[in-house]
């Protein structure tokens, strides 16, 4: 429950001092807090699955604002990148690429991955190595090269 109490002091602040930017995404992300407790049905969920949540939240702002930017609607697109700005204050500090390509060579060696075919296994051990701290996307991207 860290990371819930943590927004909810954070919308208390956002509230006072009637920032509606970050209101709006805190209440979003309460929400989504709310939901995912109710549909595990013990009314508690993991900090990892608090950090998904939240992770899944900024990505989709995101992609609004790059979707919102290539339709020439930057009004929209900047509250969108603010917003996920407000959100990844409660992300860990993302590792660099540099550091992503270790753990996967090191994912590699251990599995003896040869090839595409083995993307997979390296994928999925390296996301559930990596998670909270690193971009999926950005995982795939490194491991179709390291594969390659």
């Amino acid at each position: 429950m860290g990371l819930q109490k943590q927004v909810m002091d954070k919308m208390k602040e956002a509230m006072k001092s009637k920032d509606t930017v970050a209101l709006t995404a805190l209440r979003a992300l309460k929400s989504a807090f709310m939901l995912a407790n109710t549909q595990t049905g013990t009314g508690d969920i993991s900090e990892a699955e608090e950090l998904k949540i939240i992770q899944k939240q900024v990505k989709q702002r995101k992609d609004s604002a790059v979707v919102f930017s290539e339709q020439g609607r930057n009004d929209l697109a900047k509250p969108e990148l603010e917003e996920a700005k407000v959100l990844e204050q409660f992300l860990p500090e993302s590792l660099s690429e540099e550091e992503i390509t270790k753990v996967v060579a090191e994912v590699i060696a251990k599995t003896n991955a040869t090839g595409m075919k083995d993307m997979g296994k390296v994928m999925g051990m390296v996301s559930k190595q990596l998670a909270g701290v690193a971009d999926g996307s950005t995982i795939s991207v490194l491991v179709k090269k390291a594969l390659a």
